[in-house]
């Protein structure tokens, strides 16, 4: 099978409210950026597209549809979506090149959270029968699964007040895209009311527009436009049922058996960048990947920092690359997920690749 190498990688910044600015124009930019950073000119250089976004946060069906705009119109390009994060977009994107029929592809994500209530609009990925009528958001689940996990003595309130304040620090040293950063104590965090209890507002990631793009390729074709690449040596997704009764909502059992096949354990972990929306769940996915102590957990703030809603997972592999191109790592593992509480996991092993 062909070897898949990162060539490439940008995002926006992380804000709160992109105003009158369009899903189109949040990704122009970006993908202006990437092109350059690889040597290329425009989409028409790559043999494949795939893009993540959801109709919903628009509130209009085939929405995506606008983002190819930022791709050109016409010549006729070979392209695909995922209604999910681009982390997915990524997966297909391996695939179509593992298959061969390409060699190269441009991932890319995009999503203006800001106009909705993202909360409840994403009460709509729970089961369509018992849960979402009811509208139950995703702020609320996120709770009952943190006093679940408190209740039964797996976590303090302390352990996620040290998440968001590792999460600032990093941020503020490490992230010049993200939203919130700066110096914030654990006891700043604790002296928080709760919001929903046991959550404060510092616990939950922000509401952030913004979009990111990934260039891959083989490895042959990395080495032939002559740019610093990692390598994706395992990547694997699995998803847990819909019933949030027949789930332990303490662990993610999908996250671990995900990085199982995707050979976590075949080495030593650098960096972990962790789609963790809440603090508790920082802890829940470090416990199920098995991570040590050596390993620098989200040192770009993770997604408590900025919230990039549909690019964020495919930023999670992007910051692993970044920190591996810079030299900071040779090995680190990047996780997405989609669902409430952490349902459905993808799991990405990035290395060092020869010129990185």
């Amino acid at each position: 099978m062909k070897e898949i190498a990162i060539v490439g990688y940008q995002q926006s910044d992380a804000v709160s409210d992109a105003g009158a600015c369009n899903e189109v124009e949040l990704i122009m930019p970006v993908l202006g950026r990437v092109y350059e950073q690889v040597g290329i000119g425009s989409a028409q250089d790559v043999d494949f597209v795939c893009s993540g976004s959801c109709d919903y946060m628009q509130g209009a069906a085939f929405a995506f549809v606008m983002g190819v705009d930022a791709l050109g119109a016409v010549p006729p390009i070979k392209e695909s979506h995922v209604e999910m994060d681009a982390a997915w977009a990524l997966y297909e994107s391996i695939l179509k090149i593992k298959m061969g029929h390409a060699d190269s592809a441009l991932v890319y994500g995009f999503g203006k959270s800001s106009p909705g209530e993202l909360p409840i609009v994403l009460s709509q990925q729970l089961d369509p029968y018992y849960l979402a009528p009811q509208w139950i958001d995703t702020i609320s689940l996120a709770a009952m699964q943190a006093r679940m996990m408190l209740d039964q003595g797996l976590i303090t309130e302390r352990d996620m007040a040290e998440v968001v304040s590792a999460s600032r620090r990093n941020a503020m040293e490490n992230n010049p895209h993200a939203q919130l950063k700066g110096e914030l104590s654990v006891d700043d965090v604790l002296a928080q009311d709760t919001f929903v209890s046991p959550l404060r507002k510092a616990d939950i990631c922000p509401i952030s527009d913004g979009a990111s793009a990934m260039v891959i390729a083989t490895v042959e074709k990395a080495k032939a436009w002559g740019k610093p690449y990692a390598v994706i040596s395992g990547i694997d997704h699995i998803i847990e049922t819909h019933n949030m009764g027949m789930r332990d909502l303490t662990d993610s059992p999908s996250t671990r058996k995900a990085a199982e096949r995707a050979g976590v354990s075949n080495g030593k972990v650098d960096v972990a960048e962790l789609y963790a929306p809440f603090s508790h769940q920082e802890i829940i996915l470090s416990r199920a990947l098995g991570l040590s102590e050596d390993t620098s957990v989200n040192p770009s703030g993770g997604v408590l920092a900025g919230n990039l809603m549909m690019a964020s997972g495919l930023s999670r592999v992007g910051e692993v690359f970044n920190r591996i191109i810079a030299g900071e790592a040779e090995r680190g593992v990047a996780h997405a997920t989609s669902g409430p509480c952490l349902q459905h996991n993808l799991v990405a092993v990035v290395e060092k690749g020869e010129k990185a």
